[in-house]
């Protein structure tokens, strides 16, 4: 995608402005400790304090609020691991729609369980994308619901942007901002904030080793998938899409990888330093950091934190 023809500034101004009495800005945090640790200066945006517990809100409401009079009437539907599932449902219940959930088996419990208790209707499907897809399908043929793609749809990106704007107003300076990569629309939307927002602001993604899907994409220039998706980042384990990969080809400078036990020591390391609950997902852009001293020593970074819906009967330490 060339520059010129991606999505404008005052897209995501309006986005934001959309957005605004539905959605928590969220708090930036800093760490001296963390700070030493990794040679750089770090600027943590806490969108495990989203409401909800992640910044798939801001897409789920951005998303929704571009729907007919007509398509809300039918409610709506999408299929997600975990956290777009909990904001849809929350989106929906704000606005008085009706929504269902496809989810697949071995969803963190505390993820499904948000899901029915914001009032959403679930349905269980096998762990794969295929599966997934095809519940949903059934779904919209039955009830009429306008389908909400987690990850790869303008509206929902456009959404996720305003996380990286905030924190751009807060910290306009930063030399580059890390984001994690999973579906791809978080990074698209962080991308699109530091390009038209940052001063020479650089965008790079963090994506566990064991689902490099993302990395693989940028090298070959097309969009490559996973054989098998075995992550303690459970909300990572999606594929890049047709309408976020190109704005990632455009506004991202890298993806970082980061294998498994970084990660959870990364998690460790912010649960244990910062107070901070963080998931897995969010771990992977302080594992990246820390993987990579030559890339960010003297940098001042920010740090989009994914979210914070962790499963504390199954916790990784």
């Amino acid at each position: 995608m060339k520059l010129d023809s991606l999505p404008s500034k005052a897209q995501l101004v309006e986005a934001a402005q959309t957005l605004k009495p539905w959605v928590h800005n969220t708090p930036v945090v800093t760490s001296s400790y963390l700070d030493e640790l990794s040679g750089a200066s770090l600027f943590f945006k806490c969108e495990q304090l989203q409401r909800m517990g992640a910044f798939k809100m801001r897409g789920a409401i951005n998303a929704i609020q571009t729907l007919s009079p007509e398509q809300k009437a039918r409610g709506v539907v999408t299929h997600s691991s975990g956290n777009f599932g909990q904001a849809v449902a929350l989106s929906a219940k704000l606005m008085g729609l009706k929504a269902d959930v496809v989810m697949p088996l071995g969803t963190p419990k505390v993820k499904r369980d948000a899901v029915l208790n914001y009032g959403a209707r679930v349905t269980d499907c096998d762990p794969n994308l295929a599966a997934r897809e095809a519940a949903t399908h059934l779904i919209i043929e039955k009830t009429g619901a306008t389908p909400l793609h987690p990850s790869n749809a303008l509206p929902v990106i456009l959404g996720n942007a305003t996380a990286c704007m905030e924190l751009l107003s807060e910290v306009p300076d930063l030399d580059g901002v890390v984001s994690p990569v999973g579906g791809g629309g978080l990074l698209a939307g962080t991308g699109l904030a530091a390009f038209h927002f940052g001063q020479n602001c650089h965008c790079w993604g963090a994506e566990p080793s064991t689902v490099d899907d993302a990395y693989r994409s940028m090298i070959s220039g097309q969009i490559e998938t996973n054989q098998r998706a075995n992550t303690v980042a459970d909300g990572l384990k999606t594929n890049l899409g047709s309408i976020n990969f190109p704005i990632i080809q455009s506004t991202v400078s890298g993806i970082f990888l980061v294998d498994e036990s970084e990660i959870v020591a990364a998690m460790r390391l912010m649960w244990e330093r910062t107070k901070m609950i963080i998931e897995p997902s969010s771990a992977v852009v302080m594992a990246a950091v820390l993987k990579n001293p030559n890339t960010f020593k003297g940098q001042k970074l920010g740090l989009i934190l994914s979210g914070g819906n962790v499963d504390l009967s199954a916790l990784p330490f």
